[in-house]
């Protein structure tokens, strides 16, 4: 049975010493972290918001006090955990994906909160935002992990040419993948993928089973940035490579893992984008809606490569591709 706990890490707190006269010098800034389940990619958002804040004068143990909760991929523990954040009167809260990001703006509605959300693919399809540019609520802004789809279906492509049936495992019950995948649909012509074979699981239990149903169906498999698919990760590589299964990762963590490869978002940007956008706010600097939602791009979109992991599952990197890699898993 799915434990409700709630687990609370909370950073000391400081005074920080007076910056230019500015009158935020004596706060405690207490922070709402909410992620909607644990796993690397989400982390590393996480690290690189605190990094970001630090850079600000913003320190974890000084002037800042961190709630950060799991929702435990339960949207109801989501729901009371944002409920909390609004009962205590945090300063900000910082959703990491899109299910604890719409639970928040839903339960900060009609309060002066500032929310600034990352790893959220569709904010403005999910109704987080109204708009990308000059968001509404006022109170909401962020940063989006939506990679290029097109970009990332190149360079699989360009790793595995004679890929014409891509099997691809998501939870339907969430929007950013929902997005993802009518992306993709969308470009298959356009980069020489004949079929889209879906496969659809609504909780980290059931990937297993959903990726076993695409055996023989496929010639390769695509993990987008899906939450409870990126959870049961292992179980999706394990069946991939006993079945000789070539898989395709959407961030540089499921590399890692030991997806194939994966031209995808930074997810230590995106954090680290997020924690500027709330050191603004929290500085007074910027209002949320002044701030636009920004998508990965440049930088926050590079070209991880596990020549091992291809290994295993029957295919071969080019050598084309892992030079111009930015990092290769040993």
């Amino acid at each position: 049975m799915k434990s409700k706990t709630l687990v609370l890490v909370v950073m000391g707190i400081f005074v920080l010493a007076p910056v230019f006269g500015v009158a935020w010098a004596e706060k405690v800034y207490h922070i709402g972290e909410i992620v909607i389940i644990e796993h690397p990619d989400l982390q590393a958002d996480s690290d690189g918001f605190k990094k970001a804040m630090e850079e600000e004068g913003l320190v974890e143990g000084k002037n800042v006090k961190y709630l950060r909760l799991n929702a435990e991929g339960d949207m109801s523990v989501a729901s009371t955990i944002a409920k909390r954040f609004v009962s205590e009167k945090v300063d900000l809260m910082h959703p990491i994906s899109t299910p604890v990001s719409q639970a928040c703006v839903a339960a900060a509605r009609g309060t002066q909160i500032p929310i600034v959300f990352s790893t959220c693919t569709a904010p403005a399809k999910a109704e987080i935002v109204s708009a990308w540019e000059a968001p509404r609520p006022d109170n909401v802004t962020g940063v989006s992990d939506m990679a290029d789809i097109k970009v990332q279906m190149v360079a699989i492509k360009e790793i595995f040419p004679d890929l014409k049936r891509l099997g691809v495992i998501y939870n339907a019950g969430e929007v950013n993948s929902v997005q993802q995948i009518d992306e993709l649909k969308a470009i298959l012509s356009e980069v020489g993928i004949e079929k889209l074979v879906e496969a659809t699981c609504s909780t980290t239990a059931e990937v297993i089973t959903a990726t076993r149903s695409l055996i023989g169906r496929v010639d390769a498999i695509w993990n987008p940035t899906d939450n409870t698919t990126t959870s049961g990760l292992e179980a999706v590589i394990r069946v991939c490579e006993e079945n000789r299964i070539p898989l395709f990762g959407s961030t540089g963590a499921m590399v890692e893992r030991g997806c194939i490869a994966a031209r995808g978002a930074n997810y230590s940007w995106i954090g680290w984008k997020a924690g500027k956008y709330a050191a603004m706010i929290l500085k007074g600097e910027k209002k949320a809606s002044e701030i636009p939602v920004v998508k990965c791009s440049g930088d926050a979109q590079v070209l991880v490569v596990n020549p091992a992991a291809a290994e295993r599952m029957g295919i071969t990197i080019p050598q084309s591709v892992i030079t111009k890699a930015a990092r290769v898993i040993e």
